[in-house]
């Protein structure tokens, strides 16, 4: 008689089965109700609506939503593929906040199918979708991405709403900063006769500095007996650098963000006076807090260390080499990583006491803060070397957070930017707080991301002369709560006063 364990491991078997497929939307169908029961019970298996599943991790937490905000693109595509074929789309809107590279879970997804039941369907997490009977997306107008039937972004733009730019003006300015001209705009606008359309986007991207492409569709539609007026949908302009000439809608969204978010950085962390000009004395304060900012910093990425471990490896007590216990503790490598990287931190921020600009430190020395962060578990054989080798080469997710980071290529494409408007910011507050979020929202690596968002964002503070500023354990919730309103809902006001509120507890 087959074993529980055997049991379990015939049920894995029948998932992985499906998952080498390609499946992420499990229907019940797909597995018979044994296995099915057997892989829920253990863990393996949650359930998103009547009849179907997506895969989990028995290590999840009762009612924690990593599982699902990583399943629920994948998940949508399968599911509504299952329902309509390739009779579906999703909405203008939905489509364009897409193309914009905002790939964060939505509330409620918007849904188009000729076949649509006018009807709301409840998912996991406070999430739903909305399925309508309206035009959906089909021949040119269609692009099909990894699954999803969007709206190509041309016709996306003509479709949605005025309401839609004041809504989501960053993801509405990224699209508009992508295109190089109005010509396949134009195409769509007069075959159409989309008068109010044309008026909309000619002020629209006269906004962001396109001036031409905005003349060019006024004229256009004028030739063709047209009458447009000119409304500019946004509550405020914004000139974006590079419109028309950079294509990639991540790097206009990093900078859009910086832009749109430094004005409220301003207000809610005003600049104090710095606390020293004496450069040892600011080391030695750094060195005074390295056990507590260590601990601190390491628990809030879930490692279980201690202040007497911390002290063993600054001590150099530690000893993986000759002791056993030491080299498989892997809380341990984390607190020496933490350690080296500490060290090397400690030298950027002299050199920015110094009179270094910050922004050109932080570009030279980050991906050393990083290496030294990984190098003891890579000696240990738990990591392997090549993850030293600089940014992620895969997709990573945050756990139970809504914002998906961006993929491998637009990292690349992003991080030199980033660094670029570091060196190019005056306002000493905008870049600890932006400094810090943005990079975490960009998450250029696998693992390390908070530790050396916490660093930078130290580092910003030592350049303002701003006392070393530990977030406790404690806040932890509070703080990442802060930066999901960031990456989701776009607004900073909540993580600026919770660094600024940080900061004066000092």
């Amino acid at each position: 008689m087959a074993t529980a364990a055997e049991k379990l491991a015939s049920s894995l078997e029948e998932l992985k089965a499906l998952q080498t497929k390609g499946a992420v939307a499990i229907r019940s169908k797909d597995l018979s109700r044994t296995h099915r029961e057997r892989l829920m019970k253990s863990g393996f298996l949650k359930e998103v609506m009547k009849g179907w599943y997506v895969p989990s991790r028995p290590e999840e937490n009762a009612g924690e939503s990593t599982a699902w905000y990583t399943s629920f693109w994948d998940f949508c595509s399968q599911y509504l593929s299952e329902r309509f074929g390739d009779d579906w789309s999703l909405s203008p809107e939905q489509s364009l906040i897409l193309h914009a590279g905002d790939t964060s879970v939505p509330s409620q997804l918007l849904v188009r199918a000729p076949k649509a039941g006018n009807a709301r369907t409840d998912m996991p997490h406070n999430t739903s979708l909305f399925e309508t009977k309206a035009v959906i997306a089909r021949g040119e107008g269609l692009e099909v991405r990894d699954g999803l039937r969007m709206f190509a972004a041309e016709d996306a733009l003509i479709l949605v709403p005025e309401a839609f730019f004041r809504n989501h003006p960053t993801e509405a300015r990224t699209i508009l900063a992508t295109m190089p001209d109005a010509s396949q705009l134009l195409g769509q606008l007069l075959d159409g006769g989309h008068t109010r359309a044309a008026g909309r986007l000619a002020g629209a991207f006269r906004s962001i500095g396109s001036e031409k492409i905005a003349d060019e569709i006024l004229s256009a539609m004028k030739s063709a007996s047209h009458d447009v007026r000119e409304v500019n949908p946004f509550d405020q302009s914004i000139t974006v650098a590079n419109a028309g000439r950079i294509t990639s809608p991540h790097v206009h969204r990093i900078q859009l963000k910086w832009e749109s978010m430094r004005g409220d950085v301003i207000e809610l962390f005003p600049t104090a006076q710095p606390i020293t000009n004496d450069t040892e004395a600011y080391l030695k304060q750094i060195d005074d807090i390295y056990v507590t900012d260590a601990y601190h910093s390491l628990s809030i990425e879930g490692y279980q260390v201690s202040p007497e471990l911390i002290e063993k490896v600054r001590t150099g007590s530690w000893n993986p080499k000759d002791n056993a216990e030491d080299r498989a503790l892997k809380d341990a490598l984390a607190a020496r990583g933490y350690w080296e990287a500490f060290q090397r931190v400690k030298d950027s921020v002299k050199a920015v006491l110094e009179g270094s600009d910050a922004g050109e430190v932080a570009e030279r020395d980050l991906s050393d803060w990083y290496r030294n962060l990984f190098a003891p578990s890579v000696t240990a054989g738990i990591l392997k070397a090549s993850q030293l080798a600089g940014y992620r080469t895969a997709p990573v997710y945050i756990r139970q957070s809504q914002h998906v980071p961006m993929s491998v290529e637009a990292v690349r494409d992003c991080i030199p930017v980033f660094f670029d408007l570091l060196k190019e910011e005056t306002n000493p507050a905008v870049r600890i707080v932006l400094g810090h979020f943005i990079f975490v929202f960009i998450h250029p690596f696998l693992d390390g991301n908070g530790r050396i968002a916490r660093f930078l964002m130290n580092v910003m503070m030592a350049a303002a002369g701003q006392p070393w500023t530990v977030i406790r354990v404690e806040q932890r919730v509070e703080y990442m709560r802060a930066l999901e309103a960031a990456s989701v809902q776009g607004d900073i006001r909540p993580f600026a006063a919770f660094l600024a509120e940080t900061r004066a507890a000092k």
